[in-house]
């Protein structure tokens, strides 16, 4: 029994690996189905090895510019989005009069899709990096003070009754009570925002911008070089998979002591 133990610890690491590699291969798999299928023109799909030579190719040139570009512009407009939605959403998930005062009007504004705000933006903030940091501030404050006023509002009050049974002052309760229990909603909202921003990257990116992947993707769609935009949606969604799994090692940290299924 204890050798049979020690055999499936052994394997463990082999079969996570397995299973995180696996859904890549099968995607790669499928990719090379379709091209070589005849279901669609081949010209239209280029495969993994001919955008794998144009990822290489871009990367000694403009590339590596890009990426950083794109990074800059999604750090800013989601620590400016949710330096503003935290507050605000703890706030509004925590007194109900002023979130059944306010709600309607955050899902208003939370609906309008931001490539629809391109043209007030353009004319009140121009052309330049404010304007495209407007744009994924705007996309990342609603969508994170809508993940933190009702991840807020969902607290047990029982914590704070308990805690003040115990004889804790207002100031004790907030610090040691509704802070942490508030903590893995702002990272939750932080994660949403970020995934919010890179999504809308590419509409940011519409206001004359030279350099980006959002940039690149146009340019590239201009002249048909479907391998170039291949290119550029897998940078943007491997950029912001690196940067999810940054803020999901730094949540599981702060918030270990959370019970969790698995």
């Amino acid at each position: 029994m204890f050798t049979l133990a020690i055999r499936r610890d052994a394997y463990r690491p082999v079969q996570r690996i397995a299973l995180i590699f696996l859904p890549w291969l099968l995607l790669l798999a499928g990719w090379y189905a379709i091209h070589y299928s005849g279901l669609i023109n081949p010209a239209l799909v280029p495969t993994p090895r001919d955008v794998f030579w144009r990822f290489i190719e871009l990367s000694k040139t403009r590339l590596p510019m890009d990426v950083l570009m794109s990074t800059r512009r999604v750090f800013l407009g989601v620590l400016c989005g949710i330096a503003l939605a935290v507050p605000i959403g703890f706030m509004l998930g925590w007194y109900k009069g002023i979130r059944t005062f306010i709600d309607p009007l955050i899902n208003f504004f939370r609906a309008l899709p931001p490539i629809a705000l391109i043209p007030l933006v353009i004319v009140y903030f121009g052309v330049d990096e404010l304007a495209k940091t407007v744009i994924l501030f705007y996309a990342s404050f609603f969508a994170g003070v809508i993940v933190m006023y009702e991840g807020i509002s969902q607290i047990s009050p029982i914590y704070v009754r308990v805690a003040r049974t115990l004889g804790a002052t207002d100031a004790e309760i907030f610090r040691k009570v509704i802070v942490p229990l508030a903590v893995p909603h702002m990272l939750t909202a932080l994660r949403v925002a970020l995934g919010v921003a890179w999504a809308t990257l590419v509409a940011s990116e519409l206001i004359a911008a030279q350099q980006g992947l959002g940039a690149l993707i146009q340019n590239a769609g201009s002249f048909f070089q479907l391998d170039i935009i291949y290119v550029g949606i897998i940078c943007i969604g491997f950029v912001a998979l690196f940067m999810d799994m940054a803020l999901r090692a730094i949540a599981k940290r702060f918030v270990s002591w959370q019970e969790r299924i698995a």
